[in-house]
């Protein structure tokens, strides 16, 4: 099903033969580094600093985003800025918090020369795929689902520290990436969708990572046979794998689509131009892939429906296992009891966002609802188109999904992060959304509610709901739906004329920014002193520690705007003491660390950095930083990405705990005279000292400069 080369190849268009290190100048060949040579401004052959042609940020994100780069000066916003209202949507929570940032987001497109898609009107990366993404294009988000690879972008997702910079006419700054090509061939069966795709490339690769902060190039036969849908929600979820971002061989079937959003010159042909050089080689035979799931509580943990339902038992114990190890149980949650005459229950779905929400799904699951029902008990099924000229297109096929009694809700990210459809406490939710981390569905381990959620396509969702609830492959249907290729659908873009402000390279200097009463500056940061002494406030030894964990998402994301008060959420699900500790540690004037082995995977949310950032927060000691975001995101606000390669909890292996004192002497003089590896004195809290080498690796001069300063605004104050 799925074949990974393991090494550096040559690919010819046909064939791939092993690479050599002198033939690495042939990655230039590729379509990723034709888009990033034509976006570079750098003479240095080791470091890219890009300039793309537009971004995008949502209401959880843009308002920080905006008073760092007022702070710094910001006059005008240089490039096309889309600021959607797409998480933050329903005003719910925290009463006129939400609402409050939107008249900011308006006031600010207006002053600065923005465009601002009010609430309700679409998820920020559908918005940008109709109307911006287009061939040869780089496009950078807010939200680490940026991708639009299909349509010919480089988009790549972010913290706002990236986005403040070219803002203020900074550049994007990469090392070259790896570039990893995925080949399709074959064709899709029917019953299967963009996400059993895609769970299977992420369940091959997660855990080797073989992709983390690389390109993946979308090329093969296989291509040519999927709609423009399938592809976008494939590629969307190649965030997944740890990828930097994704670009695919564009065909008629692009043009088209283009062509129905009113865009058609903004396609542009790709294709590798070869002989090509790729860092690795992955096949993928399309018929082979049947419907799958993934567990909770993370997309990586993939498998086909039809094993899960073999041995459901086996797979429940595993949950709860996992369940008890994340919520630090006494017993793991018994969930053999969703099995009904041995056939596994659930209690909810939900089909929508950026990856769900998507035209071809929903035409899918309408086919497959069509004249039966969801039933009357336990079971509900939600669905979000990802915009409203979408759900105006789909008006019919909306209408049979609401006869066979799901729910259709307006253009929402919510359920994807916690802020909708959030299941009953020891409910089990299927959901084709981007990601299922632990308590990500809403729920509150603080508060001893548990819930789960596996990620499955729309199709096998469509299925299980006309069964009731009852867990069913879509290809095990009498007649699964063929594959909708999107030739009969039309957009109206009337709702966006009417209702979206379009105002750029339109600033007004005389509008005036409106503040709520939860928009607040971001406090003072001081610069990096030559002399280090943190208290370790948390330290994790999980495999991998998100952003989630790091920063929940969900009600917290109503306090995103006042930077003091969402810090007070920091890691409140995973280590609910750290606020106090880091708040003992700058009561005594000295920093605080977090110590985790592999921290960062999951979102581009700044504010996993930036609310340890506030509480006194001076650095990060980690085995390796799962994404470049979270490393980018610590530098942006002034935090030292340390890398401590002999961390771990194996015997020999160093162990640092809540409390210990760790000093690190002469760091700045060190970095100014070039040194980037370091001597630190460890204090436990059982009275025994020791010695640790750290290390920041691979520092540029801006982020160098970032770091004396001590946060990003205080560079550019500078």
């Amino acid at each position: 099903m799925i074949k990974i080369t393991g090494n550096p190849v040559i690919y010819d268009g046909q064939t791939v033969s092993t690479a050599n290190d002198q033939q690495k100048a042939l990655r230039a060949n590729t379509m990723a580094y034709d888009i990033l040579n034509a976006h570079n401004t750098s003479t240095d052959p080791n470091l890219f600093k890009l300039k793309v042609d537009a971004m995008a940020s949502h209401d959880i994100t843009y308002v920080g985003i905006i008073q760092t780069a007022r702070a710094s000066g910001l006059k005008e916003f240089p490039l096309p800025y889309v600021l959607t209202n797409c998480h933050n949507s329903l005003c719910a929570v925290g009463g006129t918090i939400n609402e409050d940032d939107h008249a900011f987001g308006l006031s600010a497109a207006k002053k600065f020369g923005g465009e601002y898609v009010p609430a309700h009107m679409a998820v920020i990366h559908q918005y940008t795929r109709e109307v911006y993404a287009g061939g040869g294009k780089m496009i950078l988000g807010s939200d680490s689902h940026t991708r639009y690879g299909p349509l010919g972008t480089l988009g790549i997702g972010e913290g706002g520290g990236e986005l403040a910079k070219q803002l203020l006419g900074k550049t994007y700054d990469i090392a070259p990436p790896r570039v990893v090509a995925v080949n399709f061939q074959g064709e899709i069966n029917p019953g299967v969708g963009p996400q059993d795709i895609a769970l299977s490339l992420i369940g091959a690769v997660f855990a080797k990572g073989i992709v983390k902060n690389a390109v993946l190039e979308f090329i093969g036969d296989g291509i040519s046979k999927m709609s423009i849908d399938m592809r976008n929600g494939i590629d969307v979820m190649t965030t997944e794998t740890t990828c930097l971002s994704s670009i695919w061989q564009t065909d008629e079937k692009t043009r088209h689509w283009l062509a129905v959003h009113g865009r058609e010159n903004d396609y542009k042909q790709l294709t590798p131009n070869t002989p090509c050089y790729y860092d690795d080689f992955i096949d993928i035979e399309l018929s082979k892939i049947r419907p799958m799931l993934a567990l909770p509580f993370h997309p990586s943990l993939a498998l086909p429906i039809h094993e899960f339902i073999q041995s459901p038992q086996e797979h429940l114990r595993g949950i709860g296992l996992r369940a008890q190890e994340l919520w630090q149980l006494d017993s793991p949650p018994d969930l053999t009891d969703k099995l009904i005459d041995g056939k596994f229950t659930v209690d909810q779905a939900y089909i929508g966002g950026c990856s769900g929400g998507l035209p071809n799904n929903i035409i899918a699951a309408a086919k497959i609802l069509n004249g039966g029902n969801t039933g009357n008990g336990d079971f509900a099924l939600s669905v979000y188109p990802a915009s409203v000229p979408m759900g105006v297109a789909l008006t019919q096929e909306l209408s049979a999904l609401t006869a066979a009694g799901a729910m259709i809700r307006s253009a929402f990210c919510g359920p994807c992060f916690g802020a909708g459809d959030v299941p009953r406490n020891g409910g089990f939710s299927i959901r084709h959304a981007t990601r299922n981390f632990p308590n990500r569905e809403g729920s509150k381990s603080s508060e001893k509610q548990s819930a789960y959620v596996a990620l499955m396509d729309a199709r096998s969702i469509a299925a299980t709901a006309l069964n009731g609830g009852v867990l069913t492959a879509a290809d095990t249907l009498p007649n699964p739906p063929v594959e909708d290729t999107g030739e009969s659908y039309r957009f109206d873009d009337s709702s966006y004329r009417a209702r979206v402000y379009r105002g750029v390279n339109k600033p007004n200097a005389d509008e005036t920014l409106r503040f709520g009463p939860n928009i607040a500056d971001w406090p003072e940061m001081p610069a990096l002193p030559n002399d280090i002494v943190v208290a370790v406030a948390s330290a994790l030894y999980d495999d991998v520690t998100t952003t989630d964990e790091l920063i929940p998402s969900g009600e917290t994301s109503s306090y995103r705007s006042t930077p003091l008060r969402l810090a007070e959420f920091t890691l409140s699900r995973r280590d609910p003491e750290y606020v106090k500790r880091a708040k003992a540690a700058q009561e005594c004037s000295i920093g605080s660390v977090v110590v985790a082995l592999r921290p960062g995977d999951g979102s581009a949310r700044e504010q996993a950095a930036s609310c340890q950032r506030v509480l006194g927060g001076m650095a990060n000691i980690a085995r390796e930083y799962a994404t470049k975001r979270y490393r980018s995101n610590l530098i942006n606000w002034g935090m030292l990405p340390f890398i401590c390669t002999e961390l771990g909890t194996e015997s020999g292996e160093i162990q640092l705990q809540a409390g210990d004192m760790v000093e690190i002497k002469g760091v700045r003089d060190g970095l100014l005279a070039g040194q980037r590896e370091f001597t630190a004195k460890v204090n436990c809290t059982g009275g025994n000292e020791s010695i640790i080498k750290l290390a920041l690796p691979n520092l540029t001069d801006d982020e160098l400069h970032i770091l004396l300063a001590g946060c990003l605004i205080n560079a550019n104050r500078a």
